[in-house]
C-alpha cells in the first residue's frame, strides 16, 4: 500500500490573488486609493487577527478595512465596510494555480488548504480553484489565525501527517514559513512579491507555482 503524501497550501496570496481582491474592493469605494489602502490594510489585518482570534474572517476583513480607511483619513460608510467580504468569492486565482494543483494530484499528492478564513468563504473560493481539494482546515475550525500553530496541529492530528509525508507551500513568510519552520514541517516558499526575508528557514523558494511539482518532490525526498 503506497503512503499518503500531503501538499498543504495557504490559499489567499498563494493560490488566490489576495492583493488584487483587497485593492479592487477598496478601489470601488475610493477610486484612485486602492493601492494605498491595500498597503495600509496589510498592516492592520495581522493585528486584528492577533487581538481577536475567534473573530470570523468576514468581520476581520471589515474591521481591517475600517482601520485602514481611518488611517488614510477616508470616510467609510457603515454599509460599505463589508465590500471585501462581499467580493471575496470572486477574487481571481493566479494564472498558474489550477495547472500546478492538477499536476500535483497527477503526481499522487493529496491537496489540503490551511487557510485563515471561514468555512463558508473557503467553500465559495474552492469553486474557483476547480481542482478537487482533499481537506481543509480554517481559522473558524481552530479558533485562531496563523501564524499561530493550531492549523498545523489540527491537520497533523486529523490526517496523521508527519514530516515524512507532508510538504507545506505558501506565499506568506510571516503566516506560514515561520510556523512551519518552528514545527519542522518541510516547506516551500512561493515568494511572489520578491520579498527580502531570510530564505534559509525554508527548504525551497520559488517565484511562482510553475515548477512546483519537481520542487515539492525534491523537498519531500530530502526530508525522508
Amino acid at each position: 500500500m503506497s503512503e499518503i503524501r500531503w501538499a498543504t497550501f495557504d490559499c489567499f496570496g498563494t493560490l488566490v490573488d489576495w492583493r488584487h481582491g483587497i485593492a479592487t474592493g477598496a478601489e470601488l469605494l475610493f477610486p484612485g486609493r486602492g493601492a494605498e489602502l491595500l498597503e495600509i490594510y496589510n498592516r492592520h489585518e495581522p493585528e486584528v487577527q492577533r487581538d481577536f482570534p475567534a473573530m470570523r474572517y468576514r468581520d476581520v476583513l471589515t474591521e481591517s478595512l475600517r482601520r485602514a480607511a481611518g488611517e488614510a483619513g477616508l470616510d467609510l460608510l457603515p454599509d460599505d465596510a463589508s465590500v471585501l467580504a462581499t467580493g471575496i468569492p470572486y477574487w481571481p486565482v493566479f494564472p498558474d494555480t489550477r495547472l500546478a494543483l492538477a499536476r500535483l494530484r497527477d503526481a499522487g499528492w493529496r491537496i489540503a488548504l490551511l487557510t485563515n478564513c471561514d468555512r463558508d468563504v473557503i467553500g465559495e473560493t474552492q469553486r474557483r480553484l476547480v481542482v478537487p481539494i482533499d481537506a481543509v482546515v480554517t481559522a473558524e475550525d481552530v479558533g485562531s489565525y496563523k501564524p499561530d500553530h493550531n492549523h498545523f496541529h489540527r491537520f497533523a492530528e486529523s490526517f496523521g501527517a508527519t514530516r515524512d509525508t507532508w510538504v507545506h507551500i505558501a506565499q506568506s513568510y510571516f503566516h506560514d514559513m515561520r510556523p512551519a519552520h518552528a514545527l519542522n514541517i518541510p516547506r516551500v516558499w512561493i515568494n511572489r512579491l520578491g520579498e527580502q526575508d531570510d530564505p534559509s528557514i525554508t527548504d525551497a523558494v520559488l517565484p511562482d507555482l510553475s515548477d512546483l511539482v519537481s520542487t515539492v518532490e525534491r523537498v519531500h525526498r530530502a526530508a525522508r
